[in-house]
């Protein structure tokens, strides 16, 4: 419609995201029209919005390999080959710029699959952390509304260094894996007896950008089956997180608590982990909504 921005809505197990799939790059939104669309009583609400772009040639997100992003992860992560299909641009739901989503990704996969009309996709996208690929597939049992999207992640690397102190006890393992974003991993005995709302933001504010903050522990009678709850830097509390899933996965095979095949249950849902050079994720995207927005609304605070 003349004088909206055409959005489409999508969750990745709760973890909701705005899509503006752009292509010809005729509707810019900046960091506080992205704030005012994601706020969840005077906007559409999410966790965050994601505008697809076309890629340009050698495209690797706007970052140079290797150097740090504004949000304090490391670019040049991803390792997929060939120029990129798209480009991905991120931003939280406070207006921040994120580096990377694993749910948003995913989210994209199948916006991208929907705009192109096709049930099936397979794409390289360009995005702040590296080039990430994906391929998305029909969800289970054939609902229309879900599709089964795998990503390739990029390789797990040693994250931000930090001296924690506040609301730990001194014998609590912990571990920071940068997964294109920061993460602080904690191993817990129940993450649903953890005020995460509390610890989250105190030991996210310990690190010089920020940090995602996990907590975690295996699932009893359920090899290579992990339990997450997560707090994500410029979020909060969310019912999912792809990348912290990816994370917490990572950390946990270093300590001998999960083989190469991991299943990580969160709030939300579960996805699948597999650790290799490089890190695959596997799960579940969900269309929401089309949603047409007034040009006004963008604006608006």
């Amino acid at each position: 419609m003349k004088g909206t921005l055409h959005l489409t809505k999508h969750h990745g197990l709760g973890n909701d995201f705005l899509l503006l799939v752009d292509l010809e790059d005729r509707a810019p939104v900046d960091a506080a029209r992205a704030r005012a669309l994601c706020d969840r009583r005077r906007g559409v609400g999410a966790d965050g919005f994601i505008r697809v772009t076309a890629a340009t040639t050698g495209a690797a997100g706007g970052v140079t390999p290797g150097g740090v992003t504004p949000g304090g992860g490391t670019a040049g992560g991803g390792t997929a080959g060939g120029e990129a299909d798209v480009a991905m641009t991120l931003t939280n739901n406070d207006g921040s710029p994120a580096e990377m989503s694993g749910n948003g990704i995913r989210c994209l996969g199948q916006a991208l699959s929907r705009h192109r009309g096709a049930s099936s996709l397979d794409l390289v996208v360009a995005t702040a952390a590296g080039r990430r690929r994906v391929r998305v597939r029909p969800g289970p049992g054939g609902d229309p509304v879900t599709a089964w999207v795998e990503v390739d992640m990029g390789a797990a690397r040693p994250g931000p260094g930090c001296v924690l102190t506040p609301g730990l006890a001194p014998s609590t393992r912990m571990a920071t894996v940068d997964m294109g974003n920061p993460h602080l991993v904690l191993l817990v005995d129940d993450p649903a007896a953890i005020d995460l709302a509390q610890l989250g933001p105190r030991l996210s504010a310990q690190f010089e950008h920020g940090s995602n903050v996990e907590v975690v522990a295996p699932v009893a009678g359920e090899p290579d089956t992990l339990a997450l709850a997560v707090w994500e830097r410029g979020v909060g509390l969310t019912q999912a997180c792809g990348t912290g899933a990816c994370a917490v996965a990572h950390a946990a095979h270093d300590w001998g608590l999960v083989g190469e095949r991991v299943r990580v249950r969160m709030p939300g849902g579960e996805v699948d982990v597999h650790l290799d050079t490089t890190v695959t994720l596997a799960g579940p995207a969900t269309y929401v909504a089309d949603i047409h927005v007034p040009r006004m609304m963008e604006v608006s605070a």
